[in-house]
């Protein structure tokens, strides 16, 4: 009923949001536990669900199966109070969506799917607690279901998300410790979060301030709650639990009995548990009783507030790590201060690598260069492990070639912040439209036509549009494509294997018929691309 390349794009946009939140979100975690990680948490579970929606879509599975999987995958990678939350709210849309009728309004399934959500997640949660997450999603869902009768799809998710976000200022309201410390619900922000990212998509209409209440601090008050203190509990235990579903009812009261922030989540003999206790033991042991726990987790809130803090003091300034592929490349990536994580055609790094490179760092914040679209989900996998630790900060510029790379090592500025650093460097990268010249080995149909092996092929944004026979032609008519687009006043040029004299013949023409542009380059000695090439 609803288009999957819209639900990616969705999803996309949602988890790339809240990563751009997620300071935020984290600086607003004052309640149930002050652990600054609310905001992480959910980018992590929406994360998790995205790369199980991409490798059902990629292996060609069914709508269903594809909707399966995101819910599944959020449920498998959920994090923190929040984060169970979120996934259990995911499952119930995605379960609505996967039963509607194609004679349904889709606005009236849109509009249900949020109901559902809210319903699940409020039975989900041992002790609902207005002015938080829930609230936000029950306002969002009670606003949708007024107007998707008469409205279509676009129009019901505003209303829904304008709900959200009157309902995200009114948290401080019915929660007094939020009106102490002067903020929001961190979770409800970043529900509202992936409100917009959904009403973005449907509508075309991105929300740029942020929607928090006037008046609102983005900094906590630092205020004691129960959780951190001697009379409340001091641990967060998480697992996932093997257990038939008439189990559970009993696991929720066995677990009721034994502390606070009790989420159970899950269905179909699959279930995520989360409470906060002293009794580590008791919380295993009931969910032994009830079926069989795994990927165990407790974490220790004052040691985990203490360890976030000197880590971060221990790790200093910004690092860069990119990923080369060829020795030339590798020199002129370390001369400008980068990692160098040595790759290329045929011998890809891996996460490990990857990761390996930023622990290694020894900062405390990391830009990660993929430059390869086949390496970017790797280094985000990377990224995202490296973050669990607490240790440090990472962003993947979304670099899909050596010459993209190369444009945002030369606006990297270490004196900026880090997030108006990343957002330069992402710019630079994707305002550099790049090409290569390499040499067919096989038989093959091209966007440009068919090609022999040894027929000279031009490849820009990574699509084969050009197919020649001589390297210094091809090059050339690259370069006319290239030069077309508008703009330009750089072209920058990386030699590689069999590209001896190129890289001078584009420059003598680019002298010649663009005078105008300035031209850089560099030999980069990468194997099979003779000739690698950007413009910006």
């Amino acid at each position: 009923m609803f288009d999957l390349a819209a639900i990616l794009r969705f999803v996309d946009l949602a988890t790339d949001a809240l990563a751009d939140a997620r300071e935020e979100i984290d600086a607003l975690n004052v309640y149930p536990v002050p652990d600054g990680d609310t905001g992480t948490n959910m980018f992590l579970t929406m994360q998790a669900g995205r790369d199980a929606l991409q490798v059902a879509i990629e292996s060609g599975q069914t709508p269903d199966v594809v909707l399966a999987a995101f819910a599944r995958g959020t449920l498998l990678g959920a994090r923190g109070n929040s984060g169970v939350i979120l996934s259990q709210m995911i499952d119930a849309l995605a379960e609505r969506i996967r039963a509607a009728d194609p004679e349904e309004r889709k606005s009236v399934v849109l509009a249900e799917s949020f109901r559902d959500g809210a319903d699940a997640s409020y039975a989900a949660v041992g002790t609902p607690v207005e002015g938080t997450i829930l609230s936000v999603m029950r306002a969002a869902a009670d606003a949708a279901m007024e107007v998707a009768p008469d409205e279509r799809s676009g129009a019901t998710l505003t209303a829904a998300a304008e709900a959200a976000r009157v309902a995200l200022a009114r948290t401080p309201q019915q929660l007094q410790l939020l009106a102490d410390s002067g903020v929001v619900d961190a979770g409800g922000r970043g529900l509202v979060v992936i409100f917009e990212a959904a009403e973005t998509i449907l509508t075309g209409r991105r929300r740029v301030a942020p929607s928090v209440a006037r008046g609102v601090r983005t900094v906590p008050v630092p205020l004691p709650t129960n959780d951190l203190t001697e009379d409340g509990p001091a641990y967060e235990v998480m697992y996932l639990l093997d257990a038939d579903d008439a189990a559970v009812a009993d696991l929720k009261q066995a677990l009721a009995n034994l502390g606070d922030s009790l989420v159970v989540v899950g269905g179909h003999g699959l279930w995520n548990v989360h409470i906060h206790t002293d009794d580590v033991g008791g919380a295993i042991e009931a969910g032994l009783e009830a079926g069989r726990p795994h990927r165990v987790q407790v974490t220790h809130f004052a040691e985990q507030v203490a360890e976030a803090r000197e880590k971060r003091k221990s790790r200093e300034g910004r690092k860069i790590v990119a990923l080369t592929a060829g020795p030339g490349l590798e020199r002129l990536f370390a001369e400008a201060g980068a990692i160098v994580v040595p790759g290329g055609t045929g011998q890809r790094p891996s996460a490990g690598m990857i990761l390996e490179a930023i622990e290694s760092s020894g900062a405390a914040e990391v830009v990660v260069l993929p430059n390869d679209p086949d390496s970017l989900k790797t280094a985000e996998i990377a990224a995202r492990t490296a973050e669990e630790s607490g240790k440090v900060k990472v962003a993947v510029i979304p670099s899909y070639a050596q010459v993209q790379g190369l444009a945002a090592v030369a606006v990297h500025e270490p004196g900026r912040s880090f997030d108006q650093d990343v957002v330069q460097m992402a710019a630079a990268a994707r305002h550099a439209r790049h090409g290569a010249v390499t040499v067919a080995a096989r038989k093959a149909i091209t966007s440009a036509g068919p090609c022999e092996p040894g027929d000279v092929l031009g490849a820009i944004e990574g699509d084969f549009a050009i197919v020649g026979h001589h390297l210094a032609e091809v090059a050339i008519r690259l370069l006319d494509r290239l030069i077309s687009g508008g703009g330009a006043e750089l072209v920058t040029l990386v030699t590689g294997e069999g590209g001896e004299g190129l890289a001078d013949h584009c420059e003598d023409y680019i002298s010649r018929n663009y005078p105008i542009i300035d031209v850089v380059i560099y030999d980069g000695g990468q194997s099979r691309y003779p000739l690698l090439l950007s413009v910006e």
